[in-house]
């Protein structure tokens, strides 16, 4: 079995993250972690960088957890990318980070948590940053 995590380089992926490595320990599993883009990375704050990326990389290596880092450029919501990820490596938990949004931000631009919370087929670990 393996822990799939969104990791986007903001306050909620950083929880995430730490979320899912507590379960990897706890459960000794590996993660499967995802970053994800819908286009240009370059513009994108959600893509993380190479340097970020190492930061991760050194940190996950100095808990002593297996891991793999996958990030992808295709044009599918975050959510869809998620999803498909924790299908692929049969995930025993997918871990998101949440951030905060108002009403109305949640009815204009729909809800990447609620579609994986509704399209996941494993358990979903939902975490709050603390600010």
């Amino acid at each position: 079995m393996t822990i799939v995590v969104g990791f986007v380089p903001s306050p909620e992926g950083e929880a995430a993250l730490s979320a899912a490595l507590t379960e990897a320990q706890r459960r000794q599993e590996p993660l499967h972690i995802v970053n994800s883009s819908r286009g240009d990375s370059l513009s994108d704050s959600r893509f993380a960088s190479e340097p970020v990326l190492d930061e991760v990389r050194a940190r996950l290596d100095s808990e002593g957890v297996v891991y793999e880092i996958e990030q992808l450029v295709r044009g599918h919501e975050a959510s869809e990318e998620l999803v498909e990820a924790a299908d692929r490596v049969k995930a025993s938990l997918l871990v998101i980070g949440l951030r905060r949004r108002t009403a109305t931000g949640k009815l204009i631009t729909g809800s990447q948590a609620q579609r994986i919370l509704l399209d996941a087929h494993c358990p979903v670990l939902a975490v709050k940053a603390s600010y």
